[in-house]
């Protein structure tokens, strides 16, 4: 299966963000149970994270990423890419 990324960047105030971060982390939990192998994070200097994981089209993966409480719950804006590996 392709490589997705979405990049996100916070778009709320920290209080806000943090009310969704648990179910984010239990969507990404599921996800990695139906085998997307997905994993997420954010960066070091605060402001917006990443998460990777496969999916079978860019349409399955733009629904994966509508569906994270963080999207659903307005706490990000962020950019969905196909990342073509070239070494593993």
């Amino acid at each position: 299966m392709p490589w997705f990324v979405k990049i996100e960047e916070g778009k709320v105030d920290q209080p806000t963000f943090d009310q969704y971060v648990s179910a984010h982390k239990v969507y990404v939990q599921d996800l990695i149970a139906k085998g997307h192998k997905a994993k997420t994070g954010y960066w070091a200097q605060l402001g917006g994270g990443m998460m990777v994981f496969e999916a079978k089209s860019m349409d399955e993966a733009k629904a994966i990423v509508a569906g994270d409480p963080l999207v659903k719950n307005g706490c990000v804006n962020y950019q969905l890419y196909e990342w073509k590996i070239v070494v593993e």
